[in-house]
Parts: C-alpha cells; structure tokens; sequence
C-alpha cells in the first residue's frame, strides 16, 4: 500500500496507509451503496441486515474514511464496557482528573466523553469523526472555579432528543492520543446501547472493560467476538478486582480470553485497593500506569502507533469482502420477496378480470333488477330507467371482482413472509371507496355510450330524411346488447330496425371497445392501488448489483 509520511506531536514517521483518490473514491462509492440499501419487507434475515447496514455505515462515516483522509490525526482509544464497569473512573484517572462524570451535562448513560491535548483539540471539534453528534462544551475553570466568560458557555441550545459528544481537554494526556467514554453497552435504553456499538465502531483502539464479578457477561464477549473478527487494536481491562483474588480471577479470564482465540490481546487489571475509593474518585496513579504507558507508546512510537492504525483500518477493510456480499444478498432477498408480493396482485387480478370477461360474454350483467327492467321494456321502464339498472349491475360485478382478487391477495400474502410489512396494510389511504371509484368509472363509460349513440342517431338521420330515434333509446339497446349476452338477442333486433343494420353494428364495435378499454382501465388502476404500498418500499433489483460493483472497485483500487 502506498505510505505516507505524517507528522504526530514532534516526531516524524511512516503510516502504511493506502490514502490515494482513487481508493477513497471508492470507499466514497461503497458507502453511497451501502447508504441506499433498504430491508423494509420483515423477512428472516432483514433485522440482522438493518443493523448490518447500520454498523458498517459507522464503520465507514465514523472511523475508516475520516481515518483514511487524516491518518496523521490522533489515535483515537474508545472506552467501552457494560453498566458499572468502572469505564468513567478509568478514564478520569489516565487523565489525571475528573473529565468524566455523572451531572446534568452528562448523564453517564448517555453523552459520551472524548478528552485529548488541547493542541488536539481542532481534530475533534469539527465534524471529521462522529459527524452526527453535535460538540459541546464544558465551562474554562481557573483554580477548580468557573470562570466567568459569556463567550464559554455550557452548551449550545439542543433539540429533544439530538445527540452530543463532549469534548475535553487535558495536558496530562499525551499528543497524538484522544480517549472517549463511551456509554454502557448493555443500556436498557435502545438509543443508548446502539450510540456506544457506533462509538466503537469509530476506534483505532477498543478497550473493552469489564469486571471481576462480570467478565463472563454475554454482551462484552460479543464485541470482543467482533474485535477480532474484524481484526481491530484491541485491549481489554479487569477492573475492580479484589486484591485478594487479582491472580485467580485473572488467571480464569485469561483461559477465557485464549479460548475464544484473543489470548494475545494485550490484556490489563486494575485491583480493588481501599484507596481506589479516595482522590476524588480516581485511582492511584499506579493502578493505571501500565495501561497509561501502553497507550502513551501506541501514539508516540512511530511503527507502534502505524501498527494499531492500520490492523483497525485494514481489518474493516478486509471485513467488507463477506460482509458485503451478505447485505447484497440480503437486498436480494428483499426483491424476491417483492416479486413474489407482486405475482400474487398480479395473478390475483387477472383471474378476476377473466371472470368478469367470462361473465360479460354469459350476459351475466343483464340478472336480478336489471333483467327484470329490460323485460318490462319499453311498456313499464324507460330506457334512462335500464340504462340505470345495467350501470348499478355491471359495478357491482366489478366491485365483487376488485373484493375477490383483494381476498386473493391476503390470503397470498399471509403465506409470505414479507407480506406483514405494516406499510402493506395501507393501501386504500384516500377517503373514497373502490365501490364509489368504479360506480363513477362506469357512470363516465355510460356518458361515452351516449354521445356515441347522439353521433349514429344523427347520421342516420341525415341520411334516412326520417324522424331519428331518442338516444337514450339507442344507448339503452346497445348496453343490454353488449352486457346481456343472448337474453338480449332482441336488443340487437331492434337497435338494427331503428338506426339500420350497419350502423347498430358499428355502434356495438365502438361501444364494445370502449366497454373492454373501462374494464382494463378499472381493473387496472385498483391492482396498482393494490401495489402502491409496495412500490412505495422501493424494493428494487439494482442495489443488489451495484453493492457487488462497489465491492469489485473498491478490491481493484486497493
């Protein structure tokens, strides 16, 4: 990989890392990838995809690409543990003083805590790492009081709910180190426990802490499973362990540790002395110094601190050739399932529409009220009175279709995993009903009749020299000869003798086009009503393609 001389505090050294353009043009590519995947249909493997998709995002905004673009900047040493492991204590006793504490400005559940020199402090006050988390500050204090400055104040006004990195000071620490108090892993608050899983997923170096009476926790294991997964700086720390068991326990964590292959993490412990308790909370400075002192040589040792680097940076790196591949199959998973969704609509609606073609030829329009009026033609019902019971009957053999093809549908759908999505069960938000829909589609396919019928009324009018039929007559004879299949033979009969044989022929193929162009019409927008939900998920085949495609450049470039 390419080097790049960098320049840490006084001394100057190499850091081996790739830094080209081109290589972070790539990165750039593969995160705008990995940004649009979406997992919205509740399949099996779609939790584990979101947080995926979510971890490898912080991986990628919170540490490598910020790294990859400044790998002069700080080593920055995450301090992560579950509740009362002691990580607050630790860190204000590395540092020489309480940076890190419980208070309105900081409940320790919460805001995390990053402490650096303050010839540091311009790396972490813009938005290179972290940058969602809004900065704040703490008062300039002069001989432990506050010091009266309108221009230092506690903290920018915060919307409800925003998230905040403290950012401190201290000349105790080393140049080149920053250390950030994370929140408690295992928080029973959601928010809190995924800010401290993105917190270390921003670390050259993770310290995991935990303790004498804790060490066996699920929830540490997890992370440090992850550590070496994706081969990062790693260290862990036994904190608060009784002195009068320090060699047992330590000897038990140890066999832990080189069970689940991290027995070469460097690993510390912190006794429990009486006097932990004294100092205003801090530790005695021997407690901490071997930890201090690895540190301290991590970010001022040239080939030390170029080795944590670029472990971390290389280690995620090479985590994407499997992780990638798994979110696209994820997304894969995700169309297939979306088409299966959509076959089902689709199948669904196209059996009904057949149907409802079948029913048409049968004249099954032309039943119940609507039969009765067209045998009571013309002597006890007009023809405006048949023309409104066949528009009444073909709706409602319409709006039975649109139910029958929805009831296919659930029932498709509630055999299909991802058919509980609950954006899913929206799909009628407008106010009005299929029923009123379709009754004023076919109201409009009737208006059209009629000015057909005006329009042959009127030519053979011209032609004939004779007294013309009323159209509403004739449009009456064409919708019972078009819905009323052979119980309406006489429709046609009698349509011929009034406007002439060509001319009824020519108004029943106009008039049967037009009948078959509302019924695609109809038919066809309630199945996209049906689908719109679904479309609306934007589950589409291209995010599976193109994170393969990030993933080859990315492999190319490097």
């Amino acid at each position: 990989m390419l080097q790049k001389d960098v320049k840490i505090g006084h001394s100057s050294h190499v850091v081996t890392l790739d830094v080209r353009p081109q290589l972070l043009d790539a990165l750039t590519a593969l995160r705008d990838r990995v940004a649009a995947a979406r997992f919205p249909l509740p399949l099996a493997g779609a939790p584990r995809a979101r947080a995926s998709r979510s971890e490898l995002l912080a991986q990628l905004d919170d540490y490598l690409v910020p790294r990859l673009r400044a790998p002069e900047a700080p080593l920055l040493a995450v301090i992560g543990g579950s509740t009362g492991a002691g990580k607050s204590t630790l860190v204000n006793s590395l540092v020489g003083r309480v940076v890190s504490e419980a208070g309105v400005l900081r409940p320790t559940t919460r805001t995390p805590v990053l402490v650096c020199h303050p010839d540091d402090h311009h790396w972490f006050s813009g938005m290179r790492v972290l940058p969602d988390l809004t900065r704040v500050w703490v008062p300039r204090q002069v001989d432990g009081e506050v010091a009266e400055d309108e221009d230092d104040p506690l903290a920018p006004v915060l919307d409800d709910g925003e998230q905040v990195l403290r950012v401190e000071t201290a000349g105790s620490l080393p140049q080149g180190l920053a250390l950030l108090d994370a929140p408690d892993i295992d928080s029973l608050v959601d928010e809190n426990r995924l800010l401290a899983a993105r917190l270390v997923s921003a670390a050259d170096v993770w310290i995991m802490v935990t303790t004498a009476s804790r060490y066996a926790d699920a929830v540490p294991w997890h992370l440090l499973r992850t550590a070496k997964e994706y081969d990062a700086s790693l260290v862990t720390v036994l904190d608060r362990v009784p002195h009068q068991v320090v060699t047992e326990v330590s000897r038990q964590y140890g066999a832990l540790l080189t069970k689940a292959g991290l027995g070469e993490v460097p690993r510390f412990t912190v006794p429990e002395l009486p006097e932990s308790t004294g100092n205003g909370g801090l530790l005695p400075a021997t407690a901490v110094a071997p930890l201090r002192a690895w540190l301290t040589h991590r970010a001022q040792d040239p080939n030390a601190r170029a080795l944590a680097v670029t472990r971390t940076a290389r280690g995620v790196l090479d985590s994407l050739k499997a992780r990638m591949p798994e979110l696209a199959a994820a997304v894969a998973a995700q169309h297939s399932a979306a088409v299966r969704l959509t076959t089902a609509v689709e199948e669904a609606y196209e059996s009904e529409h057949a149907r409802v073609r079948n029913r048409l030829q049968r004249g099954g329009v032309l039943a119940g009220d609507a039969l009765k009026r067209w045998r009571s033609y013309p002597l006890d019902c007009s023809a405006g009175e048949l023309l409104d019971a066949l528009v009444e009957s073909l709706s409602a053999l319409l709006v039975c279709a649109v139910s029958a093809a929805d009831a296919r549908v659930d029932d498709a759908w509630r055999r299909e995993p991802g058919g509980g999505a609950p954006e899913l069960a929206d799909r009628d938000p407008e106010l009005d009903s299929a029923e009123h829909r379709i009754g004023m589609a076919v109201r409009r396919w009737r208006r059209v009749l009629e000015e057909y019928a005006e329009e042959e009324v009127r030519a053979a009018g011209d032609m004939q020299g004779a007294a013309p039929p009323e159209p509403e007559v004739v449009a009456a004879l064409v919708a019972t000869g078009l819905l009323g299949g052979r119980r309406a033979r006489a429709a046609g009969e009698n349509l011929a003798e009034r406007i002439g044989a060509q001319a009824a022929l020519r108004l029943r193929d106009r008039g049967g086009r037009l009948l078959s162009e509302y019924l695609d019409t109809v038919l066809g927008a309630e199945r996209e009503r049906r689908l719109a939900p679904l479309d609306g998920l934007g589950v589409t085949p291209e995010p599976q393609a193109e994170l393969i495609a990030a993933l080859s450049l990315l492999q190319k470039e490097r």
